[in-house]
C-alpha cells in the first residue's frame, strides 16, 4: 500500500493546477492520468478545436469577405493536412507545457494508469507499464471528465461514426459531413468543416438549434448557417443508420410524419457526453451519483465521502474548462486557506467560437420571463455597431436583461464578432454591480465593439 496526503484521478483542467497547489502546500500528492496530460480542454476540445477555428475564419474571410473589403482574392487552396499539423503542433505545445510544470513540481508523482475504488479511500491502480498497485490517502480528487455520447439509434454502432474526439484525426475534408446534434459542439464542427469545404447537414430532434437559448438567438445562428450554405433539419427524428456498399452512410428520418432519406460520407454524433465514472469502481465506496452517473457533491465539490472531491465535467453541470478550472479554485481556497467558498450562484460564462461568437451571461430573457421577473430587454442589431460596419462583420445582434427597478444587469446575449469578449465586460459590470445606466454614459474607446454598449442602453432611456 502507497499512502499518500492526497490523490488527484485525472490531470485536466482541475486536476493538474490542484495537484501542483497541493504538492507545493508541503501534501506529498500523486495525480494519475490514465490517457495523456492535459484532459478533454487541451487534447480534445478547447485547444484543437479553436487552432482549426481560426483556419476556417482565415478560409471564409479569402472567400466570402475579402471582396466586400475591396480585396479581390480570386482563388485559394484548403491544405487540410497542414491544417491538422498547426492543431497537432499547438496541442503537443500545451501538453508539454502541462507535463513540465508537473514534473518540476517537489512532493508531485504523475503516475500513468487507470483508477478504481476499493474503498472509501483505497484505489487500485493499474498502471500503463502493466504494474499494479493499491494507493491510500485522506484526500482523493476525481477529476475525470465526460466522455461522447453515441445515440441509441438503431446501425448507429454498426457504422464508422465520428466523435468530437476522432473527428480532430481526420486526413481529408469530409465530402458530405451530416451532422446529429444542434448544440454548440454541433455547430461548431459544422461551419468549420463547411469553410473547408465539406458539404455539411445538421440534424436536430426540437424544434430549433441551441434550445436552451432565446427564440430570437436560435433565429439568428440558424439563418447564418443557411447564408453559410449548411443545411438545417429541426423536429427530426432519426430512425436509422445503415453502412452502403460504397463507404456512403445511409441514414433514415421522420420529419413531420413523414419518412425521408439521406445519404453522406461521415456521421458526427455531437448529441452529447456522459461523465467517466464506469470503471471508477464507486460502488465499493459511499459515494452517490445521479441517474446519468454524475457524481453528487454538495456546494463544496465534497461527496458523500468525508475528504473525497469531483471536480470539473464528471459532477455535471455546465461543461465548461472555466467551470473545471474554477473548482479547482474552490477546493484550493477552502482546503489550504481555510476559506468557505461556495459553488452555488456563481456565474456561468459561455462562448460558442462559431462566426459569428455567441457569448452568454446570467439568466436569458426566457428565464426572466419563467420567473416572472420585473425586467427590460435592451437589444440593438449588429448592422447598427459601427464597429461592425467599418469591419464587415455584422451579422447578429447585443442583447441584455435588465432589472427594471435596480437597473442591474441580470444577463446578457452578444452574437457579433468577438462577442465573448463584449459579453466579458457585461459579467465584470454584473459582479461590480454596475447599472446599465452607469454603462450607458461610460467613456469606452472609439470605434470598439465595446463602445456600442452606450447605444445598446440607449434604448432603455
Amino acid at each position: 500500500m502507497k499512502e499518500f496526503d492526497a490523490i488527484v484521478i485525472g490531470a485536466g483542467q482541475a486536476g493538474v493546477p490542484l495537484a501542483k497547489k497541493l504538492a507545493l502546500a508541503g501534501w506529498k500528492t500523486a495525480l494519475i492520468e490514465k490517457r495523456v496530460v492535459g484532459g478533454t480542454c487541451i487534447n480534445d476540445g478547447c485547444t484543437p478545436t479553436k487552432a482549426m477555428v481560426a483556419s476556417a475564419k482565415m478560409a471564409s474571410m479569402a472567400g466570402n469577405n475579402s471582396h466586400e473589403l475591396g480585396v479581390n482574392i480570386p482563388s485559394y487552396k484548403i491544405d487540410f493536412k497542414a491544417i491538422m499539423a498547426r492543431k497537432s503542433g499547438i496541442v503537443k505545445q500545451f501538453r508539454e507545457g502541462a507535463i513540465s510544470g508537473i514534473e518540476k513540481t517537489k512532493n508531485l508523482t504523475l503516475i500513468y494508469g487507470e483508477a478504481k475504488f476499493e474503498s472509501d479511500h483505497i484505489l487500485y491502480i493499474k498502471g500503463n507499464d502493466g504494474s499494479f498497485e493499491n494507493y491510500t490517502a485522506k484526500y482523493i480528487f476525481i477529476n475525470t471528465g465526460a466522455s461522447p455520447v453515441i445515440p441509441d439509434i438503431e446501425g448507429a454502432k454498426d457504422i464508422p461514426y465520428l466523435t468530437s474526439t476522432t473527428i480532430l484525426e481526420l486526413d481529408k475534408v469530409p465530402e458530405h459531413l451530416l451532422i446529429v446534434g444542434g448544440g454548440y459542439i454541433g455547430l461548431e464542427f459544422g461551419q468549420m468543416f463547411s469553410r473547408f469545404g465539406a458539404k455539411v447537414t445538421l440534424l436536430e430532434q426540437s424544434d430549433r438549434l441551441l434550445p436552451k437559448e432565446d427564440v430570437d438567438v436560435c433565429e439568428v445562428i440558424s439563418e447564418i448557417f443557411k447564408e453559410d450554405g449548411i443545411d438545417v433539419l429541426t423536429k427530426v427524428k432519426i430512425l436509422k443508420f445503415e453502412k452502403l456498399a460504397d463507404d456512403q452512410i445511409k441514414v433514415t428520418l421522420e420529419k413531420d410524419g413523414k419518412k425521408t432519406t439521406h445519404t453522406c460520407s461521415h456521421v458526427l454524433f455531437g448529441s452529447g457526453r456522459k461523465p467517466q465514472t464506469e470503471a471508477l469502481g464507486l460502488e465499493n465506496t459511499g459515494i452517490e451519483c445521479d441517474d446519468r452517473g454524475h457524481i453528487n457533491v454538495d456546494e463544496f465539490l465534497e461527496t458523500k465521502v468525508k475528504g473525497v472531491y469531483a471536480l470539473g465535467d464528471v459532477k455535471g453541470g455546465p461543461a465548461f474548462t472555466h467551470i473545471s478550472y474554477n473548482d479547482y479554485i474552490v477546493v484550493s481556497k477552502n482546503l489550504l486557506e481555510g476559506g468557505h467558498m461556495s459553488i452555488k450562484g456563481r456565474m456561468i460564462p459561455y462562448c460558442m467560437f462559431t462566426d459569428p461568437q455567441l457569448g452568454r451571461i446570467g439568466i436569458t430573457e426566457t428565464e426572466a420571463k419563467e420567473q416572472k421577473l420585473d425586467y427590460l430587454v435592451a437589444k440593438i442589431p449588429m448592422k447598427y455597431v459601427a464597429r461592425a460596419i467599418e469591419t464587415g462583420q455584422t451579422r447578429g445582434f447585443m442583447k441584455a436583461v435588465v432589472d427594471k427597478k435596480t437597473k442591474l444587469i441580470l444577463g446578457a446575449t452578444i452574437i457579433g464578432e468577438q462577442g465573448g469578449e463584449t459579453m466579458t465586460i457585461l459579467q465584470l459590470a454584473m459582479m461590480g454591480k454596475i447599472t446599465y445606466e452607469e454603462i450607458r454614459i461610460t467613456i469606452f474607446a472609439h470605434p470598439l465593439y465595446a463602445e456600442s454598449l452606450n447605444n445598446l442602453f440607449m434604448s432603455l432611456a
